[in-house]
């Protein structure tokens, strides 16, 4: 079970078990009870097909412990398309590629929002580019990061320093005399490539290295919680009850002085003194100069800094760590593995990327990987900006689109 399957275990668990849930819930029904001889259903819409939904709290009890498994019991026995009601959230749920390709492709543009919480809100600035709405300000912050950080050209510029620290791993292994936790070490790996190409340097020794190490592990736990408020707002007072809400304004403040110090000493470092130009010279270059055509802040920076972490970091580590469990619970696909990297290293100490190309056994066994392990159980979810037709079905605006 992953570090996020663990945790919206525990989310739900709390949210189960909290005392002050039954009174709220037995509340939240008596309102729904009477405002529920106010609601006139739609005409002659062709909703998506719905499991039975209790008031209040929707499907949300049929999601359980492991709701990634209990979404596939269900979409077997109602469709690639589901309807769930997750509290007040409605919510289709995609599981086959005919309807991901019509949502991801046919209507992408009407899909292209991102639904938001006050927890995004609150540690992504409320203007990062992955969870922005769709205007001129999201295309230009996904221009940004399109063009100017995550281009071919701009990722082979960094090959080095994936090189050179997948080299200090793998003699940090060799030297090893005591069996080693890969979990930390691909862990740290990802966050000192990560952290090099964003800020210049690592952040893995240190005191305000750790310090920011051990903020960012929390700040990605904040990010992948579920908080009961999303779903039925009347029981959003239980965050602030349970010390969630001071927990996510503390990591917020925070990581914006930690990062507006990197901001400051990066500008106030002359451009002679630097060894090669980072994410976050990049950014300031784009702020300072004014050329992205919208405004451009220092929050802005902080946000995509936030983004590039968020997506590059965990996840990359996540995928490693369970790529070697396959592997070491497969023997005949590690021993072919094997074969293929020392037919193509040979007698050479180190790997290069231009070794890895060569490797197609590799990217199966990565690509293989992925479709078993997916790093986010539950892909990012979208929301409709307007009434549309998938499949024959009318989805209304707002609904949110999850995919498994």
């Amino acid at each position: 079970m992953s570090k996020f399957q663990l945790l919206i275990q525990q989310q739900m668990n709390e949210i189960i078990f909290h005392p002050y849930l039954v009174q709220s819930l037995v509340s939240l029904f008596l309102f729904w009870f009477i405002t529920k001889w106010f609601f006139k259903p739609a005409g002659n819409k062709k909703s998506p097909p719905s499991p039975p939904k209790l008031p209040i709290v929707g499907n949300l009890h049929q999601l359980g412990s492991l709701p990634h498994r209990n979404l596939q019991a269900l979409a077997k026995k109602h469709g690639p398309l589901m309807l769930l009601h997750l509290g007040t959230k409605p919510t289709l749920v995609v599981s086959s590629a005919d309807a991901a390709r019509e949502i991801m492709k046919t209507h992408d543009l009407i899909f292209a929002d991102r639904p938001q919480s006050s927890v995004t809100r609150r540690l992504l600035y409320d203007k990062d580019v992955s969870v922005s709405p769709y205007g001129e300000y999201w295309r230009q912050l996904k221009s940004i990061c399109v063009l100017q950080l995550l281009s071919n050209k701009r990722v082979q510029s960094f090959h080095s320093i994936r090189e050179e620290e997948t080299t200090l791993l793998v003699k940090k292994i060799r030297k090893s005399s005591f069996p080693v936790n890969l979990s930390e070490m691909f862990a740290e790996l990802t966050n000192d490539v990560v952290c090099i190409s964003t800020f210049g340097r690592k952040f893995s020794e240190g005191e305000n290295g750790k310090k920011f190490l051990s903020l960012l592990t929390e700040f990605l736990e904040l990010l992948g919680t579920i908080s009961i408020g999303n779903f039925i707002p009347g029981l959003s007072w239980i965050n602030r009850v349970n010390g969630f809400d001071a927990r996510v304004d503390e990591v917020s403040k925070e990581l914006d002085e930690f990062l507006e110090g990197v901001i400051r000493e990066s500008t106030e470092t002359p451009k002679e003194d630097k060894t090669g130009a980072n994410f976050v010279d990049i950014l300031l270059e784009i702020y300072q100069s004014n050329s992205s055509g919208v405004p451009i802040d220092r929050d802005s920076i902080k946000a995509i800094i936030l983004d590039v972490f968020a997506a590059g970091t965990d996840t990359t580590s996540t995928v490693l760590e369970w790529a070697m469990t396959e592997l070491l619970r497969h023997p005949s696909v590690m021993k072919k593995l094997q074969t293929e990297v020392r037919e193509i290293v040979k007698d050479k100490q180190d790997i290069t990327e231009s070794d890895l190309e060569k490797m197609h056994y590799l990217k199966a066994v990565i690509k293989e990987t992925l479709r078993f392990h997916t790093p986010i159980p539950l892909l990012v979810p979208r929301k409709a900006r307007k009434d549309v037709k998938i499949m024959g079905y009318d989805v209304s605006a707002g609904t949110t689109v999850r995919g498994y």
